[in-house]
């Protein structure tokens, strides 16, 4: 039976859905992605007319656009919103949150534990003094993979690209090309949603020679991809369209659009579980050392969970999240 593995790590909690030993889907949430989705705050109206927005009663005031405001709404009135969907950055440019005015009452939205045990599946909290259950489930292989976007399947691989219009997956890999596009939907399908893949997504197929082809794999998706999303029928060129609600950043989007981010959780992951006494040293690339001093509350969380004094050595030959000794 298939269960959640849920770890509560210093800036970045994580969870994983495991079914066999294998990861089906990946989650996390991070210190500073701004307001969840499902949160309502209050809220300063910024700007008036279309591309209306809001400045949010949050540190920085950070803003949020709104579909609509009511007519005669003056610039500064104060308002209840709540996050339709969280900001999102993407290559060369961030989106700010989406909003609505509602009349709710005010909420910091469900967290990634809630969302998880929402679900109905049981959920295992993990300990880093335990054994590492998400990595022998393949967490950190998983990234590796979101990293490089590349997702090797049995006769091809997937290469994964997300741009500021779609996400796009190319179906890469020889032999008959229906078999190989039967196994690329399959491998496709998998990684939409193990890393929760929301928005336009474009799959690209090898092509294939006629209609009952291209109708097998549109069957094929159909069968596999849960429920809600709409699609295209896969055309003579070989691609199909898929539209999914897309709340939050997928899992490519976080890790992939902020790599310094990345290699900190990583870094501070592999340090809660570090053997030995004495003083904790993480030796890691200047930019990861500059972002973990920035937030002196997680070097006191891995002190305390540790129970031992944190040493933060900036290498510029370290490359990756670095190490922990």
């Amino acid at each position: 039976m298939a269960e959640w593995l849920y770890e509560a790590g210093i800036g970045e909690c994580r969870a994983a859905l495991v079914e066999d030993g294998h990861i089906i889907e990946a989650r996390i949430e991070r210190d500073g992605e701004g307001p969840r989705a499902g949160a309502v705050i209050p809220a300063r109206l910024a700007e008036a007319g279309k591309g209306a927005s809001v400045a949010l009663d949050l540190p920085g005031e950070p803003r949020a656009t709104l579909a609509s405001v009511p007519a005669g709404t003056s610039i500064g009135a104060r308002l209840t919103v709540e996050i339709t969907r969280m900001a999102l950055r993407e290559r060369g440019r961030d989106k700010p949150a989406r909003a609505r005015i509602t009349d709710a009452e005010l909420t910091g939205g469900p967290d990634l534990r809630d969302r998880i045990a929402a679900t109905a599946m049981p959920v295992t909290d993990l300990v880093p003094t335990g054994v590492d259950r998400l990595e022998q489930a393949g967490w950190s292989e998983l990234i590796d993979h979101v990293r490089s976007g590349h997702f090797p399947f049995d006769g091809g691989a997937l290469w994964v690209d997300t741009t500021p219009a779609m996400t796009l997956i190319d179906i890469d890999g020889e032999g008959d090309a229906l078999a190989l596009a039967r196994a690329g939907a399959e491998a496709a399908v998998r990684v939409i949603r193990c890393c929760d893949i929301g928005g336009s997504i474009g799959i690209d197929f090898p092509s294939l020679p006629g209609r009952a082809e291209r109708l097998a794999i549109d069957a094929l998706v159909d069968t596999l991809l849960p429920q809600p999303f709409e699609r295209t029928a896969v055309n003579g060129f070989g691609l199909m369209q898929i539209i999914r609600r897309r709340t939050r950043p997928s899992l490519i989007e976080q890790v992939r659009f902020d790599t310094v981010a990345t290699d900190a959780a990583l870094l501070l992951r592999q340090a809660e579980r570090a053997q030995g006494t004495g003083s904790l040293k993480l030796v890691t690339r200047p930019g990861v050392a500059d972002h973990i001093a920035a937030h002196p509350e997680w070097i006191a969380e891995l002190q305390r969970r540790t129970g031992r004094p944190v040493e933060i050595v900036a290498d510029a030959l370290m490359k990756g999240a670095g190490h922990a000794q």
